[in-house]
């Protein structure tokens, strides 16, 4: 037995889709609109919009502080906006999506990196030092914009990290406790297209197609199922110790897929298929190793005195997960990782 969501999100796939922006706009019947961007897009973004775009926020954060929020919250409401258009990463997507479960304003998603949050109803934000996620109906963005375009100037550091966040998505379906052959489909392929555009980024613009269309393939199984040991631990690690989101995804995952490895063998068998190698916690770690990505937290900016902690706060609060969660066995996935051993 399984059960299987469909979220109802609009996806507008393809180059140059960014000008069909105000279209998509007008087609929810809204007319006043937030633009949460940096000054990269900001400027061609108002342009498409034309006098739809009534205010702008350029300070969106990772982790979604709620400070944060609120001061763009003020702003909102100030230029009483009914539409949020945000342009950007997990940052950009995050904010709209708090913005959104505060006020009901539609929001219309243009995702610059492969975060693959835009096409989920799961919001995390961070208060007091600790991020907490929730999952509403009323979170997910109405619709989404991908302009492979826009991804191509992504720079090459941003771009190894952000496609294995994505990569994490899909991963964690595979052994999900709600995984389902529609979800198995996705993640494989996910699995698939961002490995072969991680290999090929030196080699021209199809990788980038291959990433985008992996990232929103792994968005949709992040929307569709529970995540597990890899996503709590990097939601610890964030917002307790303030490291970066996708980098940190990136240092962790082929560890958290080692400790659950003996503990969901067919789940790693097919996603070593799919990544094309024999082992594959190891696998993701070449993987990085050969994209040019981070392997340890030390470099992230973490010190291994917080590594206590970091364990103490992760196993206290328990979660589905293939592999049973103790402290011991955390505390040395997380010495792993802070080191880059190799799984």
């Amino acid at each position: 037995m399984f059960v299987y969501t469909a979220q109802p999100a609009r996806v507008v796939f393809g180059a140059g889709t960014l000008d069909r922006l105000a279209d998509e706009v007008d087609r929810l019947g809204r007319s006043r609109v937030l633009v949460l961007s940096g000054r990269r897009h900001a400027e061609r973004v108002e342009a498409v919009l034309g006098p739809r775009a009534v205010a702008r926020f350029e300070g969106a954060a990772m982790h979604t502080p709620v400070e944060v929020t609120e001061r763009a919250l003020a702003v909102l409401r100030d230029a009483d906006a009914d539409c949020v258009v945000a342009v950007g990463g997990g940052s950009a997507t995050g904010l709209a999506k708090a913005l959104a479960s505060r006020t009901g304003a539609d929001q219309v998603i243009v995702p610059t990196t492969y975060s693959g949050s835009e096409v989920t109803p799961v919001l995390g934000e961070t208060a007091d030092g600790r991020k907490t996620t929730r999952t509403s109906p009323d979170i997910l963005p109405e619709t989404v914009i991908y302009d492979v375009e826009l991804s191509r100037s992504l720079p090459h550091d941003v771009t190894v990290t952000s496609a294995v966040n994505a990569l994490a998505h899909a991963v964690e379906a595979v052994y999900s406790p709600q995984a389902n052959p529609v979800v198995d489909l996705l993640a494989l392929d996910a699995t698939r297209r961002l490995a072969a555009g991680l290999r090929g980024l030196d080699g021209g613009d199809s990788a980038r197609d291959d990433l985008l269309m992996g990232a929103w393939l792994a968005g949709t199984c992040l929307g569709s199922v529970g995540m597990a040991l890899h996503h709590k631990l990097c939601h610890t690690l964030g917002g307790s110790f303030d490291l970066p989101h996708a980098p940190t995804h990136t240092v962790v995952l082929p560890h958290a897929m080692a400790y659950n490895a003996a503990a969901a063998p067919e789940a790693m068998r097919r996603l070593a298929d799919a990544l094309g190698v024999d082992d594959a916690p190891r696998g993701v770690f070449d993987l990085v190793t050969t994209a040019g990505g981070p392997t340890s937290l030390r470099e992230l900016g973490m010190d291994g005195a917080d590594l206590d902690r970091a364990a103490g706060i992760a196993v206290g609060t328990p979660y589905p997960n293939p592999a049973e969660l103790t402290y011991d066995g955390l505390r040395a996935l997380l010495g792993r990782a802070w080191a880059g051993e190799r799984p």
